[in-house]
């Protein structure tokens, strides 16, 4: 019998590539997506036989209960995502981040479900208390945005379940994300630096020595098919950051690479000597217990996104709808 995965959040930028990666693998995929930013992304795969749509909102018990039956796994992307938007909308945020969350696990593992794979982030680490270290899963949390705060309470949730129950969670620290989508965004580090640099641009970087990590949509969506094929005594009540320690970068370097491939470009440094959020991150647990490495880094993703740009895939990549606020 083909396993059933619901994925929450399917239509949007991680979702909708790992939508289609568990498609290739075999899978039933059920999309449970209130189409915030609309369906495009997903609307040829309502001619794909081993796909399904629920259209409504993991904060309504009655759309989850529908999308919920017969299913195996959970992968849980819905959110509002990314600092800005949530600051944008906080009660919106609160609701749907972690009381959605809390609904869609409840009735998961009242309705058998095995697996339920959470989509957080390494902003949970806030700023790092020694800058030439590196964090890992059991370093302090220090959430500093209403969008760390509620993923750091949906992990305390889910990991506080009683081990005996049936539907085992496992949270991935997805690191910030880059690279091509289905819905595309240009929102995001990398893919912003590169398109106003590819559209000739002066880029203002703001703060520039600051550290994050880094890893392409593609290995984020492929981290939460490899939690759902591994087995659960590996990753049942654990977390994991995703990414690779060689993928942490500061802001210039970013802009060096994409200097690499747009050497005409023009950049201007603004001191910033503040940013809550300044974190490396160490990925040697994925690697290590999961066996996961990545198949794109950020000079993959640049070269990418230059050429969408130069070949005009997209028309106008200014517009809002690439963006979530």
């Amino acid at each position: 019998m083909t396993k059933r995965i619901l994925v929450t959040g399917g239509a949007g930028y991680i979702g909708s590539v790992l939508t289609r990666q568990l498609l290739e693998r075999g899978y039933t995929v059920r999309v449970l997506d209130n189409l915030m930013y609309g369906g495009e992304p997903i609307i040829d795969l309502l001619n794909c036989p081993n796909f399904e749509f629920v259209k409504g909102d993991v904060r309504n018990e009655a759309d989850v209960r529908k999308a919920m039956k017969d299913v195996n796994a959970v992968a849980h992307l819905a959110a509002i995502v990314g600092d800005p938007a949530c600051a944008k909308q906080p009660d919106l945020a609160k609701s749907t981040n972690l009381e959605g969350s809390k609904i869609l696990y409840n009735i998961a593992n009242e309705a058998g479900v095995d697996t339920f794979v959470f989509a957080s982030t390494c902003s949970n680490y806030g700023k790092m208390d020694d800058p030439e270290a590196f964090v890992n899963e059991d370093s302090k949390l220090a959430p500093v945005s209403l969008y760390a705060e509620t993923k750091v309470a949906t992990e305390q949730f889910l990991l506080s379940q009683p081990k005996d129950n049936k539907c085992k969670p496992t949270c991935l620290r997805f690191s910030t994300v880059y690279g091509l989508s289905l819905r595309p965004r240009f929102d995001l580090t990398v893919n912003e630096f590169t398109k106003e640099l590819a559209m000739g641009r002066e880029l203002l970087v703001f703060g520039e020595q600051f550290w994050r990590p880094y890893c392409h949509v593609y290995d984020l969506a492929r981290s939460v098919v490899t939690v759902i094929e591994s087995p659960a005594e590996v990753v049942a009540f654990d977390v994991f950051n995703v990414g690779d320690t060689s993928e942490n970068y500061q802001k210039k370097m970013i802009v060096d690479e994409v200097i690499k491939v747009l050497p005409d470009s023009k950049v201007k440094y603004v001191s910033k000597n503040e940013d809550p959020r300044d974190y490396r991150v160490s990925f040697e647990k994925i690697n290590s217990r999961l066996g996961f490495k990545l198949m794109f880094k950020v000079p993959d993703g640049i070269k990418q996104i230059a050429k969408v740009l130069d070949d005009g895939f997209i028309l106008n990549p200014d517009d809002s709808k690439y963006k979530n606020v």
